[in-house]
């Protein structure tokens, strides 16, 4: 059997093995790409900030009671007020007027923060507190406190419950991509390893199939000139 012909069966058989992931990263790839990255983080919802100048003679700093403040910053979405974080993360919030602290951020506190900043925020569907960090929704992802505003286009604004910020806007072309994010990395659990055995071994076949095509390009076009 030449060597042509043997390369050409483990190319194809290859091809079986391989087929669906390159399928998969290419359909998910062309997917992500297919908006722009901004619109996809839902950028384009938010309203500009408007100049909200707070004269320093109206400003307090926070009364801390014994809180080891690491960092301090001041918060202009809604009613001012000052983000006090410590060395161990964690977040208290306070009025930046009278220095007092504030308690968490209301259910109405956070639709109207939604509805001042997001372009379609007064079209609230549904408003859920995910108040254990460590529970927060998978398109979130992250270790903070939140409420979740529901709008009824189907866009989910995460305001923070200490902060007052929104911390994430997640459309539902966001959604959609995550997904493929999680199918391109192979990775549907946390849709963050891109790092783990399956994702290298399919990888690895991949790029040894790419190889063999090319091996057998070359070696057929010679073959014919021959």
């Amino acid at each position: 059997m030449s060597a042509s012909r043997n390369l050409g069966r483990w190319h194809i058989w290859l091809g079986w093995l391989i087929g669906v992931p390159l399928l998969l990263w290419t359909g998910t790839g062309l997917l992500m790409v297919s908006r722009p990255i901004d619109e996809v983080r839902g950028e384009h919802l938010r309203r500009e900030a408007v100049d909200s100048a707070i004269p320093l003679s109206e400003l307090t700093l926070p009364k801390a009671d014994g809180f080891a403040m690491h960092t301090l910053t001041l918060n202009t979405e809604g009613e001012p007020s000052w983000v006090a974080t410590s060395d161990g993360d964690e977040v208290r919030h306070y009025d930046a007027r009278t220095g007092l602290p504030l308690p968490h951020i209301s259910a109405a506190q956070a639709r109207a923060i939604v509805k001042r900043a997001i372009i379609g925020g007064d079209k609230v569907a549904t408003t859920t507190l995910f108040a254990d960090p460590e529970k927060t929704p998978l398109d979130f992802r992250r270790p903070v406190a939140v409420w979740r505003i529901v709008l009824t286009d189907g866009t989910y604004v995460y305001v923070g419950q200490h902060s007052g910020k929104i911390e994430a806007v997640r459309t539902q072309f966001w959604r959609a991509f995550d997904f493929a994010w999680g199918l391109h990395i192979m990775d549907l659990q946390t849709r963050e390893d891109n790092h783990h055995p399956v994702l290298i071994f399919f990888a690895g076949l991949a790029f040894l199939g790419s190889i063999l095509g090319f091996t057998l390009l070359f070696m057929r076009g010679k073959r014919k000139r021959a």
